[in-house]
């Protein structure tokens, strides 16, 4: 009877590989539990925001999956040393976001104004760096089929878009009914979700069966 040994580097690419799916599972269902969940725990208006949903009865589910994606993109060992520093950065900023909230929509503290502005500041570091994932790491690390750099400039692109349209249309206060913030952020973060899913399928080093 043969017994079946673990590769040790099997094991560990398989570890990576599961958390790469995890943070593109945590991207693409948080927009969903957020906005869902919400209407089905507390009823009401929709958040203005993503970020808004701090204010609700799902705060502890926006501050647990930013930390998550946070953690992970901390513990990211990309191809060089700019790809480390990138990953870093934008696990400090998903952390960030998740612990200095936005500015409320009422009873405003000179507090509240300076977490709003380090919540703004922190939200556009996270996803600037992942735009650059999506448009420089990923399709260049030579990991992947061929074809899925298409998907992962299309997410960053993306990312980008939205960043501008929120900008816009919060400086210019344009259809505020619509809520086009919160909109905008959940394909930014859908995007993201999706260029990491694809990512945590395409390792399959030489090395490993």
């Amino acid at each position: 009877m043969t017994t079946a040994t673990t590769n040790p580097q099997t094991t560990l690419v398989h570890s990576y590989l599961f958390l790469r799916r995890a943070i593109g599972v945590i991207g693409l269902a948080l927009p969903f539990v957020l906005i869902l969940g919400k209407q089905l725990v507390q009823g009401g208006d929709l958040a203005g925001s993503l970020s808004d949903y701090y204010y609700t009865d799902l705060r502890d589910v926006l501050v647990g999956a930013m930390c998550a994606a946070g953690v992970f993109l901390l513990a990211y060992y990309g191809h060089d040393r700019i790809d480390n520093i990138a990953s870093s950065v934008a696990g400090l900023g998903a952390i960030g976001l998740a612990l200095f909230p936005t500015t409320p929509d009422h009873d405003v503290t000179a507090w509240d104004r300076t977490s709003g502005v380090l919540h703004l500041t922190f939200a556009a570091v996270f996803f600037l760096m992942l735009a650059y994932f999506c448009l420089h790491l990923f399709p260049h690390d030579g990991e992947q089929p061929a074809g899925t750099g298409v998907v992962y400039r299309v997410c960053g692109v993306a990312i980008l878009v939205c960043l501008v349209l929120i900008a816009l249309s919060s400086a210019l206060r344009l259809l505020p009914e619509w809520h086009p913030a919160l909109w905008l952020e959940s394909v930014a973060v859908w995007a993201f979700g999706v260029a990491w899913l694809v990512k945590g399928g395409t390792l399959r080093p030489k090395s490993v069966p």
